[in-house]
């Protein structure tokens, strides 16, 4: 997980990072720009489907290629990490910075955001800085349009010295402009004015000029003089390291440079120019170019055209109410989903198991063995039947309606709430968004934490991401939640019932969040909790049409596609147990003998836990495994009908006491394969692997325990 001087500059460029060219005469095409301005949008507008991905040499940051053509020519583009800044303080700003100094790409793209451009500026005056083969596309005109914000293209372009662009990308506006532009510059066709120079206090000034003759000298054309110059008077190691790579050689080290190096740093002491000192008079030149600038090019009709996302946010982020709106809102969602999902979930499952029917009438026609057909129908399809019935119906509910949170701008107000919290914990703000990731899918939540830089919090993360229930672990919640605390009757007062108490369920599963946080950070993973910034976008209307084909494409079947991949397999596993006998027991139920005291001691059964242990390949299976070992049936056993389900569970020693320990150690327990392999890949470690597995284990053990033990006491 840490980074090495092979990762970075050069070594990573032409010999880590594939640049995957269809013809030589492709020009490579860097797409750079703040998060959350679009760039993306950007990205797949010119792509489309012909698209790369993979992360960067040496590092968990996510890397994507596309292809596209203008004019008859090819163009690779690269879509670099979204960042703030070119001053790297993070692994993305490190991979953004690197491939545009040293990845020679033939062109900058630098997205920007319309409604906020002063903000923007600052990345793109640092880009021409290093390449004046710059090109901004300004996006989200239609937004500025909204808000009576008019960006004069011409001007902007004037006062920047490069080509600048407008679009709208969401509605592909403006794309066939911004490639005309690229086209222009990579093919030297562009009759470009200066770029603009920023200009910083007379000190630093004369410094760089002590500097850029020499490294002019030895570096040509390779790199920008003048940027070069601010760096090394800045003291960033780690960039000259990789400038030192690049240039192929110890040039920055030999006298010729090191001589005026050390007269440049003498004469900034002199002024009281520290190395802290000139970084923050080298941002506020930015700042301060990036303010005249935007005097020129940009004018607001409404000067108070954010105010109405600002009165929304008052609400929103407010310590008085934006936990009980948060709160209420997941408690709506889920009421959706219940609501939603029932008969959805009926008719897949008549389905499916139509299909099962007609699977055995085959296998016999082919005069298959019994036991083959029961082990590949009755075992191996039935399961995965179970698992895509189960799961499908809530998952394509619920992926759309979060998507749309997300689209929307709110998710973002979700994390600043809980900032503060996990800061108490000594963990990362940003955790927050990983926490919410892991509602659909703990693995994915597991790969979210790559926007996470310290290896410490993205480990706490990683490990403390359990939590949060998945989608697989919300039927067992729901069914359990209906039979005995809400009520079986159907209707509008028992799903609004099932979706608050399953909220504060949830709320508990945050609160463990918290709590494992503050203990991890206070032992093996000691430490100071690092500050983040996080940008509240501004608030749009989410585009439907394409947040439904998105989170069913993008994470409903992935999801799925996951569960159904290790589903067929476990049914196998569960098949062979409850049908393979030693003496006049089955092997399932000898395990749950065998497990049967220890499940007692946490208000459980043995059934109940040999449940949870074979689950582990996918949560959805846990409820028909405790049915099918009940009936003794031999197979999993469909039972749609949740009178009968609550009756069988009654039969077989089930109070409300079993009920609230099986919901609290569904909530807390390890996490399913696919989420520990993804932990072992993420963090190449078999230790933080076996660490992030017991944690969530030993914590719903203890609560399971401790309640099941208060209970006694209570009677």
């Amino acid at each position: 997980m840490g980074l090495t001087s092979g990762s970075t500059g050069r070594k990573a460029v032409d010999e880590g990072l594939v640049i995957h060219r269809e013809s030589p005469q492709d020009r490579v095409v860097a797409l750079a720009g703040n998060p959350n301005v679009g760039k993306s949008t950007v990205f797949n507008g010119l792509t489309g489907m012909n698209q790369h991905t993979g992360n960067w040499p040496g590092k968990t940051v996510a890397n994507a290629q596309g292809r596209c053509e203008h004019n008859g020519r090819g163009f690779v583009m690269v879509d670099i990490p979204g960042s703030y800044s070119l001053m790297a303080h993070s692994a993305e700003e490190e991979v953004a910075r690197d491939f545009i100094c040293f990845g020679d790409p033939d062109a900058v793209v630098v997205v920007c955001d319309a409604t906020c451009l002063e903000r923007n500026l600052n990345l793109v005056l640092q880009t021409i800085e290093i390449t004046p083969r710059t090109v901004v596309c300004v996006n989200l005109m239609d937004e500025a349009k909204k808000k009576k914000i008019h960006v004069d293209i011409g001007a902007l372009s004037k006062q920047l010295g490069v080509p600048v662009t407008g679009a709208a990308a969401r509605s592909g506006r403006g794309l066939d402009e911004l490639m005309d532009a690229v086209d222009a510059v990579t093919h030297d066709k562009a009759t470009q004015a200066d770029p603009v120079q920023i200009l910083y206090a007379p000190a630093i000034e004369q410094a760089v000029a002590l500097l850029e003759p020499p490294l002019r000298e030895c570096c040509g054309e390779k790199i920008s003089s003048r940027w070069l110059a601010l760096r090394l008077l800045e003291g960033e190691e780690e960039l000259i390291r990789s400038a030192q790579q690049y240039l192929g050689g110890p040039a920055l080290k030999t006298p010729a440079v090191q001589e005026p190096l050390s007269q440049a740093r003498e004469l900034l002491e002199q002024a009281g120019l520290t190395e802290q000192a000139l970084r923050d008079e080298i941002v506020s030149g930015l700042v301060r170019q990036a303010e005249r600038i935007c005097a020129h090019a940009v004018e607001s009709a409404d000067r108070g055209y954010s105010s109405r996302d600002r009165k929304i946010d008052r609400v929103l982020t407010s310590k008085a109410t934006g936990f009980p709106i948060m709160i209420a809102l997941l408690a709506f969602i889920f009421w959706l989903t219940i609501a939603g999902a029932n008969v959805p979930s009926q008719w897949l499952s008549s389905g499916l198991f139509w299909v099962e029917e007609r699977l055995a009438v085959f296998f016999g026609w082919m005069g298959a063995p019994a036991f083959v057909c029961d082990m590949l129908v009755h075992g191996a399809y039935r399961t995965l039947a179970w698992v895509v019935s189960v799961m499908l119906p809530p998952m394509a509910i619920f992926f759309p309606l979060f998507t749309l949170l997300e689209d929307l701008g709110y998710l973002p107000r979700v994390a600043f709430n809980l900032d503060r919290y996990f800061k108490k914990c000594s963990a990362c703000g940003k955790q927050s968004l990983t926490m919410c990731m892991g509602f659909g899918c703990n693995a994915a939540g597991i790969v979210g934490c790559r926007i996470i830089d310290s290896p410490r919090e993205r480990l706490i993360a990683m490990i403390t991401n359990n939590f949060v229930p998945c989608n697989g672990r919300f039927p067992t919640l729901i069914a359990i939640l209906s039979m005995f605390f809400v009520g079986v009757s159907g209707g509008l007062a028992q799903s609004a019932g099932s979706a608050i108490l399953l909220t504060g369920f949830i709320l508990l599963g945050v609160c463990m969040t918290f709590l494992v946080s503050k203990i991890l950070s206070k032992t093996i993973l000691k430490g100071v909790p690092s500050s983040f910034t996080l940008e509240l976008p501004p608030y749009r209307r989410p585009q439907i049409g394409k947040v439904i084909v998105r989170s069913i494409f993008d994470r409903t079947m992935f999801v799925l596609g996951r569960a159904a991949a290790v589903a067929a397999p476990a049914g196998l596993l569960i098949w062979l147990l409850a049908n393979l006998k030693a003496g006049d027991m089955t092997l399932l139920a000898h395990c749950a003998h065998f497990l049967d005291p220890f499940a007692q001691m946490l208000g459980m059964d043995g059934v109940i836990l040999l449940a949870f242990i074979l689950g582990l390949p996918a949560n959805e299976i846990v409820v028909p495994i405790m049915i099918m070992a009940y009936l003794s049936t031999g197979s999993l056993v469909e039972m749609n009908n949740l009178t009968m389900l609550r009756q069988l569970l009654i039969e077989n020693g089930w109070t409300w006491s079993t009920a609230v320990s099986v919901m609290l150690f569904s909530l807390m327990h390890w996490p399913c394969s696919t989420t520990c392999l993804t932990i072992q890949k993420e963090t190449q470690s078999i230790k933080w692997t076996a660490i992030s597995f017991l944690v969530p284990t030993v914590a719903g053990i203890t609560v399971c325990f401790l309640f099941h033990q208060a209970v006694q006491l209570l009677g």
